[in-house]
């Protein structure tokens, strides 16, 4: 069975992917670092960190797979640079300490629109960090790109939430690519490509996820 580590277990689609993860028989334990502790279960590792100065050699990151899920938004973030080092610096200090143990499967939440070349920061940043993970030479890589990711969220942001009210109105009529994607769906994605773990990279677009 596979041995499962989360990144970004307490977000919108983190949370989905750890209930899932717990009660998927494929799946043997499932590691998830947060910074604040999680609800006990005896199928659970849950260590308690700071993004900022991971254990990089903490016996904890062996496993077989990593689904990553960390994000926040330029605005929660506050500056340019805060945006990229959870966007960017955090995945990326967590695909390198799994895969140093021995990880052979990353499956990593990115965006529609992903381009390193972009001149938009958001886009910029997920394109640069898909690049970054992709430099490890994880066996099998699964980058999946949502749109505007539905869900209940913890935290109130105001934009998002027009632009969801909006696309379920004309959601029916755009292209699929374009729809909200439900954070059901991202967590399904990403815990299918963790367990089955195909070789190569493998990217999942937001028209397959809608």
């Amino acid at each position: 069975m596979t041995t499962l580590l989360i990144a970004g277990a307490t977000g919108l689609v983190g949370r989905i992917v750890l209930a899932k993860a717990l009660d998927d028989q494929r799946i043997g334990h499932v590691i998830a670092p947060t910074r604040s502790a999680l609800p006990p279960n005896p199928r659970l590792t849950n260590p308690i960190v700071d993004y900022d100065a991971l254990p990089q050699d903490a016996d904890w990151w062996r496993c077989d797979a990593v689904i990553c899920a960390l994000g926040t938004t330029r605005a929660k973030a506050g500056s340019d640079a805060a945006f990229f080092r959870v966007d960017h610096d955090y995945p990326l200090a967590v695909a390198q300490a799994a895969r140093a143990q021995g990880a052979q499967a990353f499956a990593l939440v990115s965006a529609i629109g992903a381009d390193a070349g972009s001149r938009l920061l958001y886009n910029r940043t997920k394109g640069e960090v898909e690049a970054s993970i992709a430099a490890l030479d994880f066996p099998s890589y699964t980058i999946v790109r949502p749109g505007l990711i539905g869900g209940d969220r913890d935290e109130f942001r105001p934009a998002e939430r027009v632009s969801e009210a909006i696309l379920r109105v004309f959601g029916p009529v755009l292209p699929r690519g374009w729809r909200i994607s439900p954070a059901e769906n991202i967590a399904s994605a990403l815990i299918e490509a963790a367990v089955a773990a195909p070789p190569g990279r493998h990217v999942i677009s937001a028209d397959r996820l809608a």
